[in-house]
């Protein structure tokens, strides 16, 4: 080996710069668990909120000592910057894709435009989409072209208006309208992407990270560590749509009026569907009026004497609300208000009255409800986009409170508006996100200055958010959530435990393994293997990647596949110290000959992991990554480092070097077995699995997963086991027939899933579900079990909802789509890679019959055997990452095979397949061993690696013993099948 010094110094160069990276994470960890311990020695379990206590106190400590240089070199401060990135399912967070709305944005630039051709062309766009893969504005335009008559969309009432007259005139054709339509459009959802930067930059997680997905209105945003989930998924889908409104006074003699009317004609609206329902009277329950609608509403409140009066308690004296409600009550009033029938009972002179809710503090069971001075257009007096700042602080009774700063226009308007609820001795209703806040009066005239403060019921952490989310200004359009995972904490934990037990033992295996058959050879390719692992950790580490729970598993399957490039050399050394060679001799020409397969191998995995990496998301992408930097690095080690301890190894006199031991020195020497032979028997028994796969298939089908099919999954944990089939049959009769709940793992643990109310979106949703779940689970908890302890990043890390998944019908279809070309594509790369390699497509041919024959074969014993096993089974995105991997671990092993064939063939001729079988009896021990490998590292994954794992370990199991059976008995037969006529000249037959 030429450069032996120059190798020699790069990867001493490597090792230690992957030291270095890995020194950042040791030292965060050392630093947070000393924060940890403190935290423990300071606050007892005794104390109230002891939880939230000891994190607020470890981050106070870690905040003191941010700046103190460690060892030399750094601050916790900026170790914490470079260390490790780990992922969600390893430290817990959420994971959410935020779909902006185009509509929205469209509906803004058009100035929320009354325009018949354009409103139909929007409501014809929502319908479309429900069933198209196109983007929504193309939706639009295609829609309006088709209704648009003579109507232009740079008419004055659409796009030609006053906002847009710089770009758009009323001259314009739509052709020449649509690109500046959809450059606005882009503008606007980059806009939504700084806005939510800003506000992620203030939430207080490490190693947050934003992400736009490709040229589509969806942003991924991913909080690793973070702890309240509520409060990070109401930062991200809040509008922070700001409002300053004049309120109307309680004493308002027309509003009085109104209400009265409004409560006499629901009493006729009501009373025949209250004749109707009096035989039976259901008592409604506060969650069941949440999650009505405004028909539900009518119907189960109707049983009531006085249905809008009976529910509205009179309001503080000195308030600026018009009346009071019980929380429980607020859908069902809020319904009546909305009906047509009695928004047409307001007197003229407060007839544009906007009704709004008080904000409810936390725990509380009665809000007010605020009667707002409002105009035709439904308008504030002044909009949030005059505020320039925006800070949390305390009020003068030294509760938390946000202060605000206006523009020199806002101030203006702001002296106009204090100044008339001064006069009309009204309020000020200051509301975001169509929730009131706070409704101060003004006592001593107009404020001048522009400055005001938002008070109320925060928490410290409430205040710290709005205040950042109304720097960071409103979203364009409304941000909805269509995917979201969240994990919590201690089930990262116990992730990190699994994974590293797992790779321990896989580890500690194969070190072994190499050790007891290749003897001191062996011992080298385990350092080889050691040092290895280590570059791959720095290579992760100084690239910033993400270290996930199917990383760790990317990481052990490496373990168990870079074994391959050593024994492949090995074995070919061998062969050449079995010819007579001299040992220097011998080694050279192992590592040259063994080189070719070890590359042909290697890339059909690698471009494998590449359509991984492109089409897969979060995790999986995880997997990927941590693939294809294992590939790099140990053909490296393998090819390179191997070689050189080698080489320093034999270069002195004396030292004797065997690539084997006593026990394993004969083995597999004078095999020869007729594989061709016995091919038509192979046929026959792998014809009757494919049939049966494919008969189960069609008539069973496969589990899918939320990812494919769209809807919620909660992993919960009880205290004590419990029994899924009675919590299933209690959840159907609230969340209807299509919810399931199955044993994960241990028997007090759950999986529930369901697509109830799945195409909604919005977190009030998640949140109504999210308090149903809880209702219904409480009786298997223990007493006294709160929903903080229940929910995901709850109180009590032991028991409640471990990880939460949603996936929205539009996104669940992507999923779909993507995993499908996923895996056609890299079918179709790896036909083209090998027929360019081997030069005949019947070596193509042979390669992806064989990948066809693993790949149903998996999907057969998951349909046969998906409801009798005791672990998950659902078809997700993870499994869709083994099928991948099963693809590429047999095109790995084919080509290893078809390397020989070629090697041998060339030299001696294909001779009626007698060399095709020499060819194969020659790569018999390599195949055997790498499998065996393979499947041990595999097998310590599935059973050690923790319960989100196993399925997709047990479809990667399945997959490496049909891929070891089908290079030697499907591609080599089909190659050899389909080259018959060429065989049979070629002897002259």
């Amino acid at each position: 080996m030429q450069n032996k010094g120059l190798i020699r110094l790069f990867a001493i160069l490597f090792g230690l710069v992957s030291i270095y990276q890995l020194s950042y994470t040791f030292i965060t960890n050392k630093l947070e668990k000393d924060a940890e311990n403190y935290a423990v020695s300071q606050i007892s379990e005794a104390e109230d909120d002891y939880v939230a206590k000891r994190e607020a106190l470890e981050a106070s400590y870690l905040d003191s000592i941010s700046d103190n240089t460690v060892l030399g070199f750094t601050s916790y401060e900026d170790a914490k910057k470079k260390e490790l990135n780990k992922g969600l399912d390893l430290k817990g967070g959420i994971n959410v894709t935020l779909q902006i709305s185009v509509k929205d944005i469209l509906k803004g630039l058009a100035n929320n435009t009354k325009n018949p051709v354009f409103n139909k062309a929007l409501a014809d766009a929502d319908n479309a989409s429900k069933n198209s893969d196109q983007t929504y504005l193309d939706l639009f335009f295609e829609a309006f072209d088709n209704i648009k008559g003579d109507t232009k969309l740079a008419s004055p009432d659409i796009f030609a208006n006053k906002g847009l007259s710089d770009d758009i005139n009323f001259q314009m054709t739509d052709d020449e309208v649509k690109p500046i339509i959809r450059r606005k459009i882009d503008e606007s959802i980059v806009s939504a992407f700084e806005v939510l930067r800003e506000r992620i930059d203030g939430f207080g997680v490490t190693q947050p990270n934003i992400q736009r997905e490709g040229n589509s209105g969806r942003i991924l945003v991913e909080l690793p560590g973070a702890r309240d989930i509520a409060r990070a998924q109401e930062l991200l889908s809040s509008t922070a749509q700001l409002e300053f409104w004049e309120t109307y006074s309680q004493s308002n003699q027309s509003l009085g009026t109104f209400l009265f009317n409004a409560n006499e004609r629901l009493k006729e609206i009501l009373k025949p569907e209250q004749t109707a329902q009096e035989p039976e009277t259901k008592p409604e329950s506060e969650i069941d009026s949440l999650l009505s609608d405004v028909a539900q509403d009518s119907l189960d409140m109707s049983v009531d004497a006085n249905p809008l009066l009976g529910k509205l308690i009179p309001a503080n004296p000195g308030s600026h609300a018009i009346a009071r409600a019980l929380v429980a009550d607020t859908a069902v009033i809020g319904g009546y208000l909305r009906m047509p029938e009695i928004k047409r009972l307001l007197p003229n002179d407060v007839q544009f009255t906007k009704f709004l809710w008080e904000r409810p503090a936390q725990d509380s069971e009665v809000v007010e409800l605020f009667a707002l001075k409002s105009n035709r257009d439904g308008e504030p007096r002044i909009s949030g986009d005059v505020v320039s700042d925006a800070q949390d602080t305390f009020d003068q009774f030294n509760k938390p409170a946000v202060s605000m700063t206006m523009n020199t226009r806002g101030a203006k308007e702001w002296e106009k508006l204090t100044g008339d609820a001064y006069t009309n001795q009204t309020g000020i209703a200051i509301v975001l996100d169509n929730k009131v806040y706070t409704a101060p009066g003004v006592s001593s005239g107009p404020i001048s200055g522009g400055r005001s403060e938002i008070t109320g019921t925060f928490t410290v952490n409430e205040t710290k958010d709005i205040a950042n989310v109304l720097r960071a200004g409103k979203l364009p359009a409304s941000a909805e959530i269509i995917d979201s995972f969240v994990v919590g904490p201690s089930l990262g934990q116990e992730a990190i435990s699994s994974g590293l037990m797992s790779f321990v033992i896989a580890m500690l295996f194969v070190l072994v393994w190499m050790i007891f058959y290749y003897g001191k050879a062996g011992l080298f390719a385990d350092i080889a293997l050691v040092f290895n692992i280590l570059l791959i950790f720095g290579v992760l580490t100084s690239l910033g990647a993400v270290l996930t729970l199917p990383g760790i598993a990317g990481i052990v399957l490496t373990i168990g596949m870079s074994v391959d490039a050593n024994v492949l050399i090995f074995e070919r050394v061998k062969e050449e110290l079995a010819k007579g060679k001299g040992k220097a001799q011998a080694i050279a020409d192992g590592f040259g000959n063994a080189l070719s397969s070890i590359l042909d191998a290697n890339i059909t995995t690698g471009l494998t992991a590449i359509i991984l990496f492109i089409f897969g998301s979060g995790p999986i992408k995880g997997f990927a990554t941590t693939l294809m930097i294992g590939i790099v690095t140990s053909l490296f080690t393998a090819i390179f480092v191997t070689r050189l301890m080698i080489d320093s190894y034999t270069a002195k006199k004396g030292r004797r070097l065997d690539f084997s031991t006593a026990i394993t020195k004969n083995l597999f020497k004078n095999v020869n077995i007729d594989f061709l032979a016995k091919r038509k028997i192979a046929y026959v028994i792998s014809g009757i699995l494919v049939a049966v796969s494919a008969f189960s298939l069609f008539t069973t089908g496969l589990q899918q997963g939320v990812d494919f099919v769209g809807g919620r999954s909660y992993q919960i944990r009880f205290e004590h086991a419990v029994n899924p089939t009675e919590i299933a049959a209690d959840l159907n009769t609230v969340f209807g027939s299509g919810t399931n709940a199955k044993t994960f793992g241990a028997a007090n643990q759950i999986m529930i899933t369901t697509n109830y109310r799945f195409e909604e979106n919005g977190t009030e949703v998640d949140d109504q579900i999210l308090d149903e779940l809880y209702t219904h689970l409480l009786k298997y908890f223990p007493d006294g079990t709160t929903f903080d302890e229940f929910k995901p990043g709850g109180d009590n890390d032991d028991i409640g909802v471990l990880k939460y998944r949603k996936v929205g019908p539009t996104i669940a279809d992507d999923i779909k789509k993507s995993a499908v070309l996923a895996v056609i594509g890299s079918l179709a790369v790896v036909f083209l890679y090998i027929l360019l390699r081997f030069r005949r497509w019947q070596f193509s041919l042979g390669a992806v019959v064989a990948v066809f024959h693993d790949v149903m074969i998996v999907l057969g014993i998951f349909s046969l055997t998906g409801k009798i096993m005791p672990f998950n089974m659902e078809i997700d995105q993870a499994f869709i990452a083994a099928i991948l991997t099963v693809i590429g671990y047999s095109l790995n092993d084919t080509v290893v095979v078809f390397d020989r064939i070629r090697e041998i063939t060339n030299i001696k001729g294909l001779k009626g397949g007698e060399n095709i079988n020499e060819a194969l009896n020659s790569t018999l021990s390599r195949t055997l061993n790498t499998s065996l490998t393979t499947l041990i590292v595999l097998l310590a994954i599935f059973v050690f690696g923790g319960e989100s794992l196993r399925g997709f370990m047990f479809a990667m199991i399945v997959g490496v013993v049909v891929g070891t059976y089908s290079s030697v008995f499907i591609a080599t037969p089909i190659m050899f099948d389909s080259l018959k006529k060429k065989i049979a000249a070629a002897t002259g037959a």
